[in-house]
């Protein structure tokens, strides 16, 4: 079965060539012209994963972002222009799981949207999967088969990308992860994302934690080295 692709902007242009080359690609696309479009569209009729431009009338891409994830963990790549660090920032925290600043390859954006969905559906197994894809340390309980992670028995909605990363952390506890290292977890080998990429995201990991438990302090900075879950 095809996966879907929904692709929000208010440049026709974008939505037209982009549109083409991913259909190239064998997926199906929906698009929408503004952000109170997509919002309707895509709660009644969810898709696999979505790309969002941060600047569009009516309602901005920050706030579709916002929006979508008080109900959904579909992949998101946000678009950002060249010069709006403040955007990528921003929309990583809110859970973009990545951004491409425009003017974007049509075939980076193609690869960046085929490595997410395969960490998806690496993350989705069904019933019956590997009993070895269940982590417990501590508090925490990972469970990749169903993309389920749990503190104190309180769940924590993540993301794909934050799902991959905890998961990279608590594997081996008490061992430093570099944000190299932690990018070819989430990201891929092939996936170059900078190092704001990365702290953006454990940051926004930190406080899904904290809202279940105001103490949880497992994940630790060692600065200019990278991150480590703490031994238990």
């Amino acid at each position: 079965m095809s996966q879907t692709i929904a692709l929000v902007d208010d440049d026709r242009n974008i939505l037209t060539s982009v549109s083409i080359a991913l259909e190239a690609e064998g997926f199906d696309v929906r698009t929408y012209a503004d952000g109170d479009e997509a919002h309707r569209g895509l709660t009644a009729r969810p898709v696999d994963l979505a790309v969002l431009d941060i600047k569009m009338p009516r309602m901005d891409g920050m706030e579709l972002l916002k929006r979508l994830r008080q109900s959904s963990n579909m992949p998101i790549i946000f678009l950002t222009s060249k010069d709006d660090e403040i955007d990528e920032v921003l929309g990583l925290r809110m859970g973009a799981d990545d951004y491409i600043k425009k003017p974007f390859s049509q075939r980076l954006l193609i690869e960046r949207i085929r490595a997410l969905l395969r960490r998806r559906e690496l993350g989705a197994a069904a019933e019956g999967g590997d009993p070895d894809a269940i982590i417990v340390r501590g508090n925490l309980t990972l469970d990749s088969n169903r993309h389920a992670c749990l503190w104190k028995g309180g769940a924590i909605d993540l993301t794909v990308t934050e799902f991959l990363l905890v998961n990279a952390l608590a594997v081996r506890p008490g061992h430093v992860k570099s944000r190299d290292q932690l990018m070819d977890a989430a990201y891929g080998e092939h996936i170059y994302v900078d190092d704001r990429t990365i702290d953006s995201h454990i940051k926004r990991i930190r406080k899904k934690f904290k809202a279940v438990d105001d103490d949880f302090n497992q994940i630790e900075t060692l600065y200019g080295v990278g991150y480590r879950y703490k031994d238990e």
